[in-house]
């Protein structure tokens, strides 16, 4: 019997890798079946040897999964990021970029524990901009210009910039926010 190159620490980190960019593209995508389908598409025609280098693996994997996600996201609806958003009224919400409101290990735990059905709720009100911003920024965890930079691939004229990126994800973490106070409340009350 043969032993597998790879550890079983390799097999893990990939397989944990998979299901952590399934869980990206169903929240991009807001479809389980067609984020399935992006994911074992996208690691059928990666040929990275996860044994090697199970990191470089997984950030190619996670690229690429996330571009196939944002050209599906342009192709249901070609004008989606033709245009930046137009962001409401200033909000005293947050005070920084990264939020105040809701914590890394809040947003976390409405990806992947209990309160995933009112994350994807929510994210199914938004537009494809809105929410390839929030996921992005909130789920990947990528800077406000590397969201624009990704973002841009798909919109002509490339007009999203850093700067865009952040107000657009500082609303969304107000509104995902309130969203969730307005829950709580109705549970209570």
């Amino acid at each position: 019997m043969a032993e597998s190159p790879c550890s079983g620490e390799s097999v893990l980190t990939a397989e944990n890798a998979a299901v952590e960019m399934y869980r990206f593209a169903a929240l991009m995508l807001g479809s389980e079946s067609e984020a399935l389908r992006l994911v074992e598409s996208t690691v059928a025609s990666v040929e990275v040897d996860p044994c090697a280098d199970p990191s470089a693996a997984k950030g190619f994997v996670r690229e690429r999964v996330l571009q196939g996600a944002l050209e599906i996201m342009h192709r249901q609806d070609p004008a989606s990021f033709a245009a930046v958003p137009v962001a409401d009224a200033p909000s005293s919400c947050l005070e920084d970029e990264d939020g105040g409101t809701l914590s890394a290990a809040e947003i976390s735990e409405l990806v992947s524990g209990a309160g995933r059905n009112r994350l994807r709720d929510w994210l199914g009100r938004l537009s494809h901009a809105q929410r390839a911003v929030f996921v992005q920024r909130a789920v990947l965890g990528q800077d406000n210009a590397a969201t624009a930079t990704a973002i841009n691939r798909f919109a002509r004229p490339a007009t999203w910039t850093a700067d865009a990126v952040g107000r657009l994800f500082r609303q969304a973490l107000c509104s995902l926010a309130s969203s969730l106070a307005q829950a709580a409340a109705a549970a209570h009350a």
